[in-house]
């Protein structure tokens, strides 16, 4: 199926539905939910999932598990997406949170023949194989950690929001106390307390998640570098490779 709203077939009696949808640049969906599990795949672009709880940056041929009844919103940059709609009985898996994934080539090419089958596929047979073979191979999908967490502390939170739209590794964690009228000692303990992450770790997750769309978008890594503060491409390099176990090519669109 593709660009068929999931509201027209979302009653139809098959655990999995398929659907290719193509997006505008810089589209926003705003907050909605879904009563099926959710797998949404960019083939190209990049998206920014967005809960209460955090975003969850979607590079290129990358994937987000979005668990069923849970709220979010969606910035698409330059995206058609391939998704796939789950019954939740048919994957008990799924997680509790949302989780970006890998995606193998094997499931990019299952994606690819899942959007031409039929809505009401017949239970047995070719394409009810590749359906089988489809929640296979989701299920041993490897996660990536491009969660960002949202702290609950509303002036942290605050904090945080406003410079996930503008970071810069260098932001030094005294500017951050002054603002919450609070020590750096408190503020490390408050920071680790509401995120999991220390406020080292989370500055330069904030950093490699602003970089993937400007890399998808094909912006020099030099440029990308000197806009999130870096001194050189190289110590850009270092640090997103730590991060992320590849360099940043790997993430540019194909």
């Amino acid at each position: 199926m593709r660009n068929v709203p999931l509201s027209e077939v979302d009653a139809l009696p098959r655990a999995v539905l398929a659907i290719s949808t193509d997006y505008p640049p810089d589209h926003f969906l705003p907050p909605h939910r879904h009563r099926r599990a959710q797998f949404l795949y960019g083939a190209t672009g990049a998206m920014r999932v967005g809960t209460a709880d955090g975003t969850w940056t979607v590079p290129t041929r990358r994937a987000v598990l979005i668990p069923p009844e849970t709220d979010h919103s969606v910035v698409m940059m330059n995206v058609t997406t391939r998704s796939l709609y789950l019954e939740p009985s048919a994957v008990p898996w799924f997680p509790r949170r949302c989780q970006t994934v890998d995606v193998s080539p094997l499931l990019r090419e299952l994606l690819r023949e899942a959007v031409d089958v039929a809505p009401e596929y017949p239970r047995r047979g070719r394409d009810a194989t590749l359906i089988s073979l489809l929640l296979h191979e989701i299920s041993r999908c490897v996660p990536l950690p491009l969660e960002l967490p949202w702290p609950r502390h509303e002036g942290l939170r605050a904090l945080c929001q406003s410079f996930s739209d503008a970071p810069d590794v260098h932001d030094p964690p005294s500017r951050w106390a002054e603002e919450l009228h609070v020590s750096e000692r408190t503020l490390h303990r408050l920071f680790r307390a509401e995120t999991g992450l220390s406020f080292a770790r989370w500055r330069e997750r904030a950093c490699v998640l602003r970089a993937l769309p400007l890399l998808a978008a094909d912006l020099p890594v030099a440029d990308v570098a000197v806009t999130l503060g870096y001194e050189s491409p190289a110590a850009f390099t270092t640090m997103f490779s730590r991060l992320l176990g590849a360099p940043p090519r790997a993430y540019r669109e194909p």
